[in-house]
């Protein structure tokens, strides 16, 4: 027996009455928003995988005394995913638990953050056995676990990038690019993609080129180029043709130089909220076939430095390649990463080169975190892990897998427009008609929560909010996809 549910089911009270009363609604949701029920009227939940780990009892707040807590004490600006936000109290490799032990297939890896898996133990005894030896002093003071992750991290990169300074997150490690970048040509003009997120500091958020993220405060010398989308964009899958616009940003908006580019090989950032008329950024959008060497070439030719944004789309998760510049044949000048680099502990990097790297003598240049003991441990256990159980390969075999299970829906049902991205970084775009490509807000919305309620965790993005962000910890299986 089939039983259609309600576009409605899921959805809060003050989403539900601004709904549009149209009927297409119903029509794409026919399509997908129907599950198997047992003869007793349950719903049928698909079978998880087997694993060998139960979570032990947990007995401290439940989830409505945390969300009370957090209405009162924490930022309003905070949001959470679902309607009944998930308390999660409990995590292993690919595998999340909630506060009654359910397990949860992680899908989201919180933010392309968690690439090794949850808790993986050799990560977490490499924390453990630095915070019990030495948990923090200073970069005034000698340390090999710096020393150590710098090496691996400059081992693991082309060219003459051999020079690391650490952050404390992506958006720190953009804010010291663009400086450098800036300081070293002597130009203050930047150039970024629309649809673009770097950051939500100064000069990040000037890079950050959506109205979504962008509050009301000074954000100059930056200039935002067409962006090479070959789904939504104008010109297709062309990239030189998108790299024209470089071109044309430099001879009629600067003064002929330039500091730098800074982009993603893959535009991921996210959106978590499920209210109606907040939109995300990203979209896992990859850029148009030969647009990254075009663009190069052009910046070069105008005296800037080219910035690769491997925050997200770094450490093997497009899985051909470790860094997601490599895709494109291009070898930036100057390269960022963040998230996957310490499986969840708050890390960041800056590699660039010597000659580059010179520019912060001119001054005093510190970070009192950065380069801290226990998270550069945690950073090197990070890279031993992915290179010994072959994470990247992994994200290559499976993600492909993935992929084509994915295109394959995209074949039957009408409601997706595109599937796209690389390795166990994906994108699934909603839309209630092809040929106008108009997205499917409501749907989206309405799919995040079944799929929680089934026991599957995806992330939500796209400037309309209506594209779903797969991007797993890369020990995720094929029983898994």
């Amino acid at each position: 027996m089939r039983r259609f549910i309600p576009a409605t089911a899921v959805l809060s009270e003050k989403t539900k009455y601004s709904l549009p009363l149209r009927r297409w609604r119903w029509r794409c949701f026919s399509q997908v928003a129907q599950k198997e029920f047992d003869n007793k009227g349950g719903v049928v939940v698909p079978k998880m995988p087997s694993f060998d780990y139960a979570p032990p009892p947990y007995t401290g707040p439940s989830a409505a005394e945390i969300l009370s807590k957090r209405k009162e004490y924490l930022s309003p600006a905070m949001f959470y995913l679902y309607n009944k936000p998930l308390n999660v109290v409990d995590g292993r490799m690919q595998y999340l638990f909630d506060e009654n032990g359910r397990r949860y297939l992680d899908a989201f890896g919180g933010i392309a953050t968690v690439c090794c898996g949850h808790c993986h133990p050799h990560v977490v005894d490499a924390i453990v056995n630095q915070t019990k030896r030495l948990q923090h002093s200073t970069i005034l003071y000698l340390n090999h676990a710096i020393a150590d992750l710098a090496e691996a991290l400059a081992n693991k990169l082309p060219g003459n990038l051999k020079v690391v300074f650490f952050t404390n997150s992506g958006t720190e490690a953009n804010e010291l690019a663009i400086m450098m970048a800036r300081l070293y040509t002597g130009c203050h003009d930047i150039i970024s993609l629309r649809n673009a997120y770097h950051g939500n500091a100064a000069g990040t958020m000037g890079a950050t080129a959506q109205s979504n993220w962008k509050f009301n405060v000074i954000q100059s010398g930056v200039h935002h180029a067409i962006n090479p989308d070959p789904y939504r964009g104008v010109f297709g899958s062309e990239g030189e043709k998108y790299a024209k616009d470089i071109q044309d940003l430099i001879q009629f908006g600067t003064s002929g130089n330039i500091a730098g580019f800074i982009s993603e090989a893959i535009q991921a950032s996210p959106i978590f909220t499920v209210t109606f008329d907040f939109h995300g950024v990203g979209g896992i959008i990859e850029l148009a076939p030969g647009y990254l060497p075009a663009a190069y070439n052009i910046i070069k030719k105008a005296g800037g430095l080219c910035i690769a944004d491997e925050v997200q789309g770094g450490f093997g998760r497009t899985g051909s390649h470790f860094w997601g510049f490599e895709n494109h044949g291009v070898v930036p000048d100057i390269v960022t990463m963040a998230k996957g680099i310490g499986n969840g502990i708050p890390l960041g990097a800056v590699i660039t080169t010597p000659e580059i790297a010179e520019v912060l003598t001119r001054r005093n240049y510190f970070n009192t975190f950065g380069g801290n003991p226990v998270c550069t441990a945690a950073g090197l256990a990070v890279l031993n892990v992915i290179e010994k159980e072959k994470l990247q390969d992994n994200a290559f075999v499976v993600g492909s897998y993935l992929k084509e299970r994915l295109i394959a829906l995209k074949d039957k049902h009408d409601l997706i427009g595109d599937v796209r991205g690389r390795g166990l970084m994906l994108g699934v775009e909603l839309v209630t008609d092809h040929e106008l490509k108009t997205p499917a807000k409501l749907e989206t919305l309405h799919l995040l929560d079944q799929m929680k309620e089934i026991g599957v965790l995806v992330g939500k993005g796209g400037f309309y909010g209506n594209v779903f962000r797969i991007t797993p910890p890369l020990c995720f299986t094929t029983e898994d996809a």
